[in-house]
């Protein structure tokens, strides 16, 4: 994910304070790895020295002193283009799981036990996700869905290639 640029379009909503970004950010984007505060304020510096976020004046508080940060033109611009253009299609042609298996039968190791560990995994966080999705708000629910999704392609892969092991061993130990 692009902090800058999430954060550039927290900003676009509303003119706010590092904390306040945070606790927006960590709400609806850092399920399970929320944003550190010194990535914040860091982030929020490179944008400031890039022209794409003015801090205003300091403003005291119940705490240390806070700034509000505003975006400006060049920083609505780029968020705008980054918001109209399509993510890249994933996956790409090359994954960890596929490296594993190869790698296995390269070296004569059991690429099946690996498999059979890895569908294990994967069914483990597809039951995790189930119940957030069962639980949770509708922003968990969705992207509980999203995981799911790609976890039930990874496990279609993960029994077509353990079907296949004897052709892909014959294959990469040509």
């Amino acid at each position: 994910m692009s902090v800058p640029l999430t954060l550039l379009g927290l900003l676009e909503r509303e003119p706010s304070h590092g904390y306040d970004l945070k606790r927006d950010y960590d709400a609806l984007f850092g399920r399970g790895k929320p944003l550190p505060y010194g990535q914040v304020y860091s982030t929020l510096g490179r944008l400031a020295r890039d022209g794409k976020v003015v801090a205003g004046e300091a403003e005291p508080g119940d705490g240390p002193e806070r700034k509000r940060y505003v975006i400006t033109e060049t920083g609505a611009t780029e968020f705008e283009t980054w918001l109209q253009e399509p993510v890249a299609p994933e996956p790409n042609l090359q994954s960890v799981l596929f490296t594993k298996v190869v790698l296995a039968l390269m070296l004569g190791r059991d690429a099946e036990h690996y498999l059979d560990t890895q569908r294990a995994a994967h069914l483990r966080r597809m039951r995790e996700l189930t119940e957030l999705r069962r639980t949770g708000a509708l922003v968990d629910a969705l992207l509980a869905d999203h995981g799911l999704f790609h976890l039930e392609a990874d496990l279609r892969w993960i029994d077509l290639t353990a079907a296949r092991l004897d052709a892909l061993a014959a294959e990469v130990n040509a």
